[in-house]
């Protein structure tokens, strides 16, 4: 009896072709646009909404921060609670967060939204006092072993000033920095030797105490001033102290130029992803 011969259901591969490989598929124009726009649009928005860089131009953080640090500063963890992101973790200002914000009452020839980096060092409530540069907090004198306090090194701004480093006993100390707003207003939130903090405000000092034109100078910082809090140091250049007082074109040109000089001899390579506290 003939047997059924059964057709063989393997594909066949015609002769030659077993050592072709199978041809990639090319992304289009259009795909490609597409992704490099979508890596755009997450990254300006960490930039905008989460994150920010900003750049240390002054000694009034010193030695925490250095000038010519520039820092990565979380836009998120200080902002106002939103119901649209349950899921991110927000808080208030903490006594010894290191703040960047809006400077309050700014004085001429100053820009509006002019943004400073001090340290919080009273919340809604607190009673505070300086005696010879030392923060006294709701009565007790704080061991701040960060800050830079008034001494004899010869420098005459580095001086105990009695006027400045015994705050509040002689008011507002006299500057250009100090505007007459907080002038008039001071003497309200004074109680006893005691500044007392008001509601939805904090108050901030630089950690270089002699060198730092902060809350002394022009008062409380309300809670929506707030922009963040520095998380670390991403790249750190010697600056000089001037430096910020070079505003021309040509200074900043000349500035430039010594950057790409001295890029790898001017950086502060150990600064680099130093977080900071």
């Amino acid at each position: 009896m003939a047997q059924e011969k059964r057709l063989s259901t393997k594909p066949v591969t015609p002769k030659g072709a077993e050592n072709e490989e199978p041809e990639e598929q090319k992304e289009t124009m259009l795909e490609g646009l597409a992704s490099i726009s979508t890596v755009l649009v997450v990254g300006l928005f960490l930039m905008a909404f989460a994150f920010q860089n900003f750049e240390i131009p002054s000694a009034s953080m010193q030695n925490t921060l250095l000038i010519g640090d520039h820092l990565v500063v979380d836009r998120v963890t200080l902002s106002p609670a939103t119901k649209w992101a349950p899921f991110v973790h927000y808080r208030p200002a903490q006594r010894g967060d290191i703040i960047v914000f809006y400077k309050p009452n700014p004085v001429p020839p100053d820009p509006p939204e002019i943004i400073l980096v001090k340290r919080c060092i009273g919340l809604p409530g607190d009673k505070i006092h300086l005696e010879h540069g030392v923060v006294y907090l709701n009565g007790v004198a704080q061991n701040e072993l960060y800050a830079q306090m008034p001494r004899d090194d010869g420098n005459p701004e580095d001086s105990y000033d009695p006027i400045r480093d015994d705050f509040p006993a002689h008011g507002a100390p006299p500057s250009e920095l100090t505007p007459e707003r907080w002038v008039q207003d001071l003497p309200s939130h004074i109680v006893g030797q005691d500044l007392v903090v008001p509601p939805g405000t904090v108050f901030a000092m630089g950690d270089n105490r002699t060198q730092s034109a902060d809350g002394r100078f022009w008062g409380f910082v309300p809670d929506e001033n707030i922009v963040g809090r520095p998380m670390f140091v991403y790249w750190s250049f010697k600056t000089p102290e001037d430096q910020e007082d070079k505003t021309s074109i040509g200074d900043r040109v000349s500035f430039m130029g010594h950057v790409i000089l001295h890029i790898f001899d001017g950086t502060r390579w150990k600064r680099t992803f130093h977080v900071v506290r």
